[in-house]
């Protein structure tokens, strides 16, 4: 099977930073898209960003120039830089994984169990 383990969130004033990390293990094959999705309370799970493996990057208009999304594919490992942080930033923020775990299968869709991120003074 495969995990996806999140680090990283945390509690930070407006203005600050932080950086989440995902890292895929288990049985891989080959990764394609990563991103980051985030669902703050009450609201429906929204994308944040997504990163092809070929590096390819797409990002909510509410994060672009202050969120970067990169990865390693070495690692399996996604990372998403949040710089510039608001109060609406707060959400428990998923890592998503599209993995083909064996040559000849499709790929499925993994999440991460989620990690907190809360701006606020």
């Amino acid at each position: 099977q495969v995990q996806l383990v999140e680090s990283g969130g945390g509690l930070v004033q407006p203005g600050g930073s932080l950086r989440l990390s995902c890292a895929a293990s288990g049985s891989i094959f080959r990764i394609n898209a990563m991103g980051w999705y985030r669902q703050a309370p009450g609201q429906e799970r929204e994308l944040v960003a997504t990163i092809t493996s070929g590096g390819s990057t797409n990002y909510a208009d509410s994060v672009k120039g202050r969120f970067t999304i990169s990865r390693d594919n070495a690692k399996n490992t996604v990372y998403l830089q949040m710089s510039s942080l608001k109060p609406e930033d707060t959400a428990v923020y998923y890592c998503n994984a599209n993995i083909k775990h064996y040559i000849i299968s499709p790929y499925d869709s993994h999440w991460g169990q989620g990690t907190q991120v809360t701006v606020s003074s």
